[in-house]
């Protein structure tokens, strides 16, 4: 059955109760000009949301400005511009990201990276709402929303001194949260199933891969899962995604979860073997091996295929030497 991807213009895939929340708090905050600070961790989408708030009422330009790389003697330059002459090696006036935001959204990204001293600048910007470029004496007026992000946690780096008080506070104004993924599993299939579509080729994902996806975790979040399907289409021989091309992470989440599960009924525990949701469990019994696996998926090609090998080693993903060794080794024949 295929899956119905449900996404607003704002961007957000899924239909998860969380989502829903996030893209109404979108829509509601995006006409006004306070500043907006997106939680969230690495991976789950903070651009997105940052861009979501400025599609929902572009105006001007959305300026992503990485708070990591604003490093080094030249940091004040890039966020601020500079006049002609003002450091060595300036021979021409310089516009900075700030400026190029004039009018729009000011996308601060990993603010909690951003240096002490910018910290102070960024600060006068949101209360003056002007700033002075490097060597320059006259001062900007700016018409821009700031927007920032993070996945650290801003209230600990205020404690710890790494982080302004006054700018925590000029920041969080207007606050989104974004989930972890492991908290929103439900959005995993319409996730992968776009995926798969924007790949422009089409490609079938074998159920088991399907329940080793919802069985995993997903600490890099979005970004890992958006990864870990690249990377199985990028090695994929033929058009179906199967449980041999995941990663060796999620794999071995699958057998540390039967090994876990295995040694809790030793111990007298009554678990059911299968590390998977309930669904497969119906499907394939209680423990089911890889080789089983392998052999249901050739048995249900040849039967698809009524018979032809080389078009099942195509759905299969495999080529045609690997799978007569397979059905020689299974002892498989095709079935019309």
């Amino acid at each position: 059955m295929r899956i119905t991807v449900e996404e607003l213009p704002n961007g957000f895939v899924g239909g998860s109760p969380v989502i829903l929340q996030i893209r109404a708090r979108i829509q509601q905050i995006a006409q006004g000009k306070t500043p907006v600070l997106i939680l969230g961790e690495t991976g789950t989408g903070k651009e997105v949301a940052a861009r979501s708030v400025y599609n929902a009422n572009p105006r001007g330009q959305f300026v992503p400005i990485d708070c990591g790389s604003l490093v080094g003697p030249l940091m004040e330059s890039e966020l601020f511009g500079h006049a002609r002459h003002s450091f060595t090696g300036a021979g021409e006036a310089k516009r900075g990201l700030m400026e190029l935001a004039h009018g729009g959204v000011a996308f601060f990204d990993e603010i909690g990276d951003l240096p002490l001293d910018l910290q102070v600048k960024l600060l006068r910007v949101l209360q003056e709402h002007e700033f002075r470029a490097v060597g320059s004496l006259q001062r900007t007026r700016i018409d821009v929303r700031v927007v920032a992000a993070t996945h650290r946690n801003l209230e600990k780096e205020v404690a710890s001194g790494r982080f302004r008080e006054d700018l925590y506070h000029r920041l969080n104004v207007t606050r989104i949260t974004l989930p972890p993924l492991r908290e929103r599993k439900e959005d995993i299939p319409v996730l992968v199933e776009r995926f798969l579509a924007s790949s422009g080729r089409r490609f079938i994902l074998a159920h088991e891969v399907m329940e080793a996806l919802l069985a995993y975790d997903w600490p890099g979040n979005i970004r890992e899962l958006k990864n870990c399907i690249d990377r199985m289409m990028d090695c994929a021989e033929g058009s179906v995604l199967s449980f041999a091309q995941l990663p060796t992470t999620i794999v071995s989440n699958v057998r540390a979860g039967q090994m876990a599960k295995a040694a809790a009924v030793g111990a007298g525990a009554n678990l059911d073997l299968n590390p998977f949701p309930p669904g497969l469990a119906e499907r394939t019994g209680k423990i089911v091996t890889l080789s089983e696996l392998e052999k249901r998926a050739i048995s249900e090609a040849l039967v698809e295929t009524r018979g032809d090998r080389t078009i099942a080693a195509q759905l299969l993903g495999i080529g045609r030497t690997t799978l007569y060794r397979k059905l020689k080794e299974y002892e498989l024949s095709p079935k019309g």
